[in-house]
This record gives structure tokens, sequence and C-alpha cells, in this order.
């Protein structure tokens, strides 16, 4: 057995220790990096200059493809759910946000030093987000979501064999992913 193939036996059973199963390893090449995400994040988030985790105040879709260059894997986290009523989304996300920053500061412990996580929602750890970086009460563990950083979630999930689709109501099971950067 190699050295990396260990390396990732080694990762799969720290996932797994902090209850993480349901995920996928992806190369960062395969990760879609797209303008017309931030485009959406621009016209068509509420939360767009509002958040210090997002846009305006995340780097320039280059700059986005750079930083993922820099990485040798991703794990992608799925989580599926239903809920009874949409805005409960929001407490479960920020749940497993808190669990998925204590895995990634498990990996960087472990030696993997460039670990970074995009959650799979906007920072939502305050009651009340600020609009700048400077401002953010939580900056060492506030994280930009993966839209945030250009990256087209569809496109990208999709090639990696997970289900996605744009929901009509909130009746239907919602699949939301998270990215954890290694290397």
């Amino acid at each position: 057995m190699n050295n990396h193939t260990q390396e990732m036996k080694d990762l799969e059973a720290l996932f797994q220790k902090h209850g993480f199963n349901d995920y996928k390893w992806i190369n960062p090449k395969d990760i879609v990096i797209s303008q017309w995400v931030r485009m959406k994040c621009t016209y068509g988030c509420s939360t767009y200059g509002k958040c210090a985790s997002c846009p305006p105040n995340t780097p320039s879709v280059p700059e986005c493809r750079e930083f993922f260059d820099e990485y040798s894997d991703i794990a992608v986290f799925h989580f599926p759910f239903e809920l009874d009523r949409p805005e409960d989304r929001h407490e479960l996300m920020k749940q497993i946000s808190l669990k998925l920053l204590k895995l990634e500061r498990a990996v960087f412990l472990s030696g993997y030093v460039k670990t970074f996580l995009l959650p799979a929602d906007n920072c939502s750890l305050c009651d009340e987000c600020v609009s700048s970086r400077e401002d953010c009460k939580q900056p060492t563990i506030s994280r930009p979501p993966p839209e945030a950083m250009a990256v087209d979630v569809f496109s990208t999930v999709r090639a990696a064999g997970y289900p996605i689709e744009v929901l009509s109501d909130y009746g239907q099971e919602m699949n939301r992913y998270a990215f954890l950067l290694i290397r």
C-alpha cells in the first residue's frame, strides 16, 4: 500500500470518527469554477454584502481557481434531508457546520496544515452576521460556502455521482454539500 493510500484511509477513519460517512473524494481539477455563480451571489442572494464570508468579501473568480489548484484532494460531504419548515434548515446547517469545523481542526492537527472547509451553507455561526471580514465576530472559524468561492456545486457534485436538483418547494428532499480541501 502506497503512502497516499494509507493517508486516505487514515483520513476516512477520522471522518467516520466525527460521524461523517456520506462523502466522496474528488480531484480539485474537477471543481467547476464559474463566473455565473458569482453573478448569482451578486444579483440573486439576499446575503450579498451582508455576510463577512460571502461576496464581496471573497476572492475574485480567477483567484478562486488558483486557490483550488493548491490542493491535491477534496472530500465532498453529502447531507440529504427533508424539513417540515424551510426556516429549520438554518439551525440544521449551523449544527452540521460546527461538526465539520471540528473535523477540519482534527484534520489540521493530524498534519494537513492547508486543510480548509467550505461548509454546506452560508455562515450562520452568529445570530446576526456583519458585512465585513474586519468586523466578523468569529474570524477564525467563519468560512465561505462553496458558491462564495465561485463553485458550481450543481455541475461539480453531479459529475461526482451525487444527486442535486432545483427544488420547487420545501417538501422535497434537499441535498446539501460541503467541501473539505486537503494538502
